[in-house]
């Protein structure tokens, strides 16, 4: 393993408690302590934030005084035909000239449209950033906001500017508070400023992102709770960026090995997590035929990954999260067509979320006792590769019927999720590129849901939900059971062309009867082709959210 290719979070995080400090200034409105005030307002940031790949992020927590020094960059909100409040105390100072720019059409109304002005007399920033919020009185959309925080990020890195301040409060979405808005923002922000480029020789100084602090003015009555959703937001993303890193490299890099040094090296560096990795002898000897008949025609050996996290009650049981870990699918013998099977590397992104998830429960020390499991391989047409006839004997005892060599992902899920009953679990939860029929369902934009448990699927849709990523639940009849029917065998690994990812679900079904099971379908979600091709991270912040909600 090169070292070069490890990502190791840097830095100490600083206790935010210790940053922040209440002011004595007798509390007026914010719009005010924007401009040539002697009242108070609260700056909102967390410090020593780092981003994968080098690139740093600063968010400080503190309370400060307005006065007239100038800060670089000072982003307000614009509605259609409107002011905010903060637009219209610049506005009176500057003689209307918010006013005239809006009149003139140098700015559009549209949600998300950003305008940089340069050197406005009276007021106290060196560039003012107007980004349109929509129709007045009316919140944006979860979408409008994301799309708005985006083109602020690229206006102010396209002008080179390092520090950027935000009057959040008036920044308002539909159905959320500050603090999510807050959250979302610390997101977005590390998700935009992620950068790539670990295997370009010309890699420079010069494609980094010049952005490198964020300030987020609130008032001083939302101060802690915008405190406390700006570190989580920097937890999650810091975690979504660990999976992004993992999803991008390349399989001749990120292979089974790769994860299982990977998760070592986690566990070396809290003490709350253990790792424990099975070699292709120990799985053979627990019987799992299934899961190591998909690396029978790759060199690269098998790994069962079992990353434990042990921060709740002695006695309570875990919940684990497991991860489709095939490092490159070429489908086997049942090959893949050549056009796109590059971007095969990334069907080991639900693995890499479940690293993702572990770096951010870690970082946040949430009290739950959390198991992270990887089943690892790599799927290739090697001369010892399973053939479509092979029937191969699972961990739980039943054979399976092997039609199709690129149906591998829930051969080695079932084997995983059978292992899975030793940790007596409250619940499972496994999370897989598993079908390309559920982006034909959901297209690129929404995760599949399926489970046996309708309190689990609940939780989890209330999660996706909080945490903007996206989910859906799908039906998972017995009428789709019937597709799985082999003549030779207890089933076979694919139910036909029609309800793909139900029948896909349903075969996992089979193999998680002692405990609440949720599957997440992220074939569609889990990556980005074209030109922005890299892999998204997702779902994180939903599984995120979800523990989050368990410690409520």
């Amino acid at each position: 393993m090169d070292s070069a290719f490890v990502f190791k979070p840097r830095g100490h995080r600083t206790d935010p408690d210790s940053l922040f400090a209440t002011g004595t200034g007798d509390s007026q409105s914010l719009s005010q302590a924007c401009i040539h005030s002697s009242s108070e307002s609260c700056i909102i940031t967390q410090s020593e934030q780092i981003v994968p790949l080098g690139e740093s992020m600063e968010f400080v927590v503190k309370s400060v005084t307005a006065d007239k020094q100038k800060t670089p960059c000072l982003v307000i909100g614009i509605q259609k035909s409107g002011l905010l409040s903060t637009a219209q105390s610049i506005d009176t100072i500057t003689s209307g000239l918010l006013t005239e720019l809006i009149k003139g059409g140098d700015l559009s109304c549209k949600a998300g449209e950003t305008l940089l002005l340069h050197h406005v007399p009276e007021a106290s920033c060196e560039r003012l950033l107007l980004a349109t919020a929509g129709d007045v009185d009316k919140p944006m959309s979860e979408a409008e906001y994301k799309k708005l925080v985006t083109n602020i990020i690229k206006a102010v890195n396209a002008a080179n500017l390092k520090e950027v301040s935000v009057a959040i409060d008036e920044l308002v979405v539909a159905d959320k508070n500050t603090a999510w808005v807050a959250r979302q923002f610390a997101e977005i922000v590390e998700h935009q400023l992620y950068c790539f480029d670990t295997f370009k020789s010309d890699a420079s100084k010069e494609s980094a992102p010049a952005l490198k602090k964020a300030i987020l003015l609130t008032a001083r009555k939302t101060a802690n709770a915008v405190k406390a959703s700006v570190a989580q937001g920097c937890a999650i993303a810091k975690g979504r960026n660990v999976a992004r890193t993992l999803g991008n490299l390349p399989g001749n890099i990120c292979h089974p090995t790769y994860l299982a040094n990977e998760a070592k090296a986690l566990a070396k560096q809290h003490n709350k997590l253990t790792t424990k990795v099975l070699g292709e002898k120990q799985m053979a000897d627990l019987g799992m035929h299934s899961l190591l008949s998909v690396s029978k025609g790759s060199a690269q050996e098998a790994k069962l990954i079992l990353m434990e996290f042990k921060n709740g009650k002695k006695n309570e049981q875990p919940l684990v999260l497991l991860g489709k870990g095939i490092t490159f699918d070429s489908g086997g013998i049942s090959l893949k067509p050549g056009a796109g099977m590059d971007e095969m590397k990334f069907d080991m992104c639900g693995a890499a979320s479940i690293f993702g998830v572990m770096n951010t429960i870690i970082e946040m020390d949430l009290p739950l006792n959390v198991v992270g499991m990887v089943a690892a391989a790599e799927n290739m047409p090697g001369s010892q590769a399973s053939r479509p006839g092979d029937i191969v004997t699972s961990m739980s005892g039943k054979t399976i019927e092997i039609l199709n060599t690129d149906a591998e992902g829930r051969l080695v899920l079932c084997d995983a999720l059978t292992y899975a009953e030793r940790y007596k679990p409250e619940a499972v939860i496994d999370v897989a590129t598993l079908t390309g029929a559920c982006v034909i369902a959901l297209g690129h934009h929404t995760t599949g849901l399926l489970s046996n448990n309708d309190e689990l699927t609940s939780a989890l849709l209330i999660a996706s939900k909080e945490a903007s990523d996206k989910a859906w639940q799908l039906p998972m009849g017995e009428e789709y059971q019937q597709q799985l029917d082999s003549n030779f065998a207890d089933m076979a690994n694919i139910g036909g062309r029609s309800g793909g990812t139900i029948t896909a679900g349903c075969f996992l079904s089979r193999f998680t009867e002692s405990y609440p099971w949720a599957h997440l379908d992220i074939a569609g979600t889990a990556w980005t082709s074209g030109k922005n091709k890299g892999a998204s991270g997702r779902p994180v912040p939903m599984l995120v959210q979800f523990l989050l909600n368990k410690v409520k």
